[in-house]
């Protein structure tokens, strides 16, 4: 697992019972690492790529079958999630959070729950020197 997003995940502090929804899953690994921490809780994972979400569902497939996590194909902008709302949202390395953090801010407020917080990460990769 990615000490990256290990730690990333530590930071969000995710209680047993939070409902939490990651904007931009790609593989599934840090929401495979919220999942650890859930118990009655639950993750919402969304990402525009229909590949990653295949991905990621493969990877957290217990815990879909547990009723503990969905992934949905969706952009930020049309993401449609009824009236839920959300103890914790999170990103890591989605660009909209990059280039125009106040929209992307915007859109994400409307699914924070009372007390709920959002927060984005966007660290540049690193690379490996060639050997």
């Amino acid at each position: 697992m990615s000490e990256r997003l290990r730690s990333i995940v530590e930071q969000l502090a995710i209680r047993p019972g939070d409902r939490v929804l990651e904007i931009g899953c790609g593989h599934g690994v840090a929401a495979t690492l919220v999942c650890e921490r859930l118990e009655a809780g639950h993750l919402t994972a969304v990402d525009r790529s229909a590949k990653m979400i295949a991905a990621a569902t493969r990877r957290n497939a217990a815990y879909i079958e547990g009723g503990k996590a969905e992934f949905l194909v969706a952009t930020l902008e049309d993401l449609e999630l009824g009236d839920r709302r959300f103890d914790k949202v999170f990103a890591v390395r989605v660009g909209l959070f990059h280039r125009d953090p106040d929209r992307a801010r915007s859109l994400v407020e409307l699914w924070l729950a009372p007390g709920g917080t959002s927060s984005a990460f966007f660290d540049p990769p690193s690379h490996r020197a060639p050997r």
